[in-house]
């Protein structure tokens, strides 16, 4: 039979070698690595997520770590409290090109796994590599319904694709993970976010712990389907899916989705994202605050319509509020985690002005393009005036990359509180080098509690 798409998947998986790859896509994967760190040290404090991580220490003992917490656990646990808490805050990388968020739906699983079993760096990169390139491409190839909200779906393949690579499984076995991990995926509305309810946090911890679990199942001699992505992204989960668009240039030099996609400088939802670069810029040029404000138009994504709420009820539903957003950033200047706590939420000028705020769609406009207007903003002022801006490529993307110094300046701001200064230094060092760790513990036993 002739190799198909799923084979050549798993072949990639089973053949990703460091040694092979571009200097840059080893440096992109070693700043996704620190990005995700951060975001989970950021979230870990969070009253929920500390409490999941104290229930998870009642599940029985491990040597995979709880980021942020004392005490360890097995991997798939491990994998579950951290993801989770990767996403509270809304500052985890993501891939415009598909697949949401990859690295928080692979890199918890991987660092679990690689933990547990004493993996080096170098072997802990590779899985990370290869699990994101699965969940980007998995995502591209999927015409995903616009009611679902894909966040963990095709994390769950990614994340039995790394464990498959740390186990040493070969392109087979890879295969039969995939395809477990597949017919465990989650399938999710956008109704949590829009309400607010943190349940929506556990989809990429869900994700990662069904991963783990799924290279498990294979081992135990489970069988899965012949084509689990086609079967459940086809018709269930989405509209259509392009099998040929999955392996299209895969391995290619310089084509590592790890290396194509975009880190947050907002703590919100992607969709937020270019209309608060457009205010951003406008807020920098001109001279105006909120009092000078009579209306302001977003144009965005049709998708976005459903973010259009001036009045969340609480963070997780102001992340996924533009108006909200961009509210806070005329306010602030800001748009950061601080812009999204809960006395920020209430603030009365800040929701005041979000009611001025409308949002239309433009049938144009999509994330996954780059040659079009993401959004456009006009801000009318009551002295008359028109202000107007447009971005395609929000900052941070690598189409609109920031230098390596703010990246490093990103991770010290989200995750200093938790690590303090000295260890903060120590994390971002041995990061740097993570491809020389002979054991992946020289870095996770930086991240228990100060």
């Amino acid at each position: 039979m002739a190799e198909d798409y799923l084979d050549r998947l798993a072949g990639f998986v089973a053949g990703v070698r460091l040694e092979d790859l571009d200097e840059s896509t080893v440096a992109a994967a070693k700043n996704v690595v620190l990005d995700t760190i951060g975001a989970i040290l950021a979230g870990s404090r969070m009253a929920e997520n500390a409490n999941f991580a104290r229930f998870a220490l009642t599940t029985g003992p491990g040597k995979s770590s709880l980021f942020g917490h004392g005490g360890k656990v097995q991997p798939m646990f491990a994998a579950l409290v951290n993801a989770t808490a990767g996403v509270a805050l809304e500052m985890d990388e993501g891939s415009r090109l598909g697949g949401g968020h990859p690295s928080i739906h692979v890199s918890p699983g991987a660092v679990a796994v690689a933990e547990d079993r004493g993996s080096s760096g170098k072997e802990l990169l590779e899985s990370i590599i290869a699990g994101y390139e699965v969940t980007s491409r998995i995502g591209t190839a999927t015409e995903a319904k616009d009611e679902i909200h894909s966040h963990g779906t095709w994390g769950t393949m990614g994340t039995a694709a790394a464990t498959a690579r740390l186990l040493g499984f070969d392109a087979a076995q890879t295969r039969t993970a995939m395809n477990l991990a597949v017919s465990m995926s989650p399938a999710n509305t956008w109704t949590p976010c829009l309400e607010g309810a943190t349940i929506r946090n556990l989809y990429p911890g869900r994700s990662g712990f069904q991963g783990i679990l799924a290279a498990h199942l294979g081992e135990c001699g489970f069988t899965g389907l012949k084509d689990g992505p086609a079967d459940l992204y086809q018709s269930v989960l989405g509209e259509g899916f392009d099998r040929n668009a999955v392996v299209d240039g895969l391995g290619e030099p310089g084509s590592y989705r790890i290396q194509r996609n975009y880190f947050k400088f907002h703590a919100c939802c992607l969709y937020n994202h270019p209309a608060l670069d457009a205010i951003q810029s406008l807020l920098r040029r001109e001279e105006f605050g909120p009092g000078d404000v009579s209306r302001i138009q977003v144009e965005a994504p049709p998708l976005a319509l459903i973010m259009a709420d001036p009045e969340p009820e609480n963070m997780l539903a102001a992340k996924f509020s533009i108006p909200y957003a961009v509210a806070a950033m005329v306010v602030r200047g800001s748009a950061d985690v601080t812009s999204f706590y809960p006395q920020q939420v209430s603030d009365p000028q800040t929701r005041q002005l979000a009611k001025l705020v409308e949002v239309v769609a433009d049938s144009e406009m999509s994330l996954r393009r780059f040659d079009y207007p993401a959004s456009r903003v006009s801000v009318s002022l009551n002295d008359g005036r028109t202000l107007e801006e447009s971005v395609t490529v929000q900052r941070g993307d690598a189409q609109n990359p920031v230098d390596h110094e703010e990246l490093l300046g990103k991770f010290r701001f989200i995750a200093g509180d938790v690590l303090g200064e000295s260890r903060t230094k120590q994390v971002i060092d041995t990061v740097a080098r993570l491809d020389s760790l002979g054991d992946v513990k020289e870095l996770t036993a930086l991240l228990g509690e100060k």
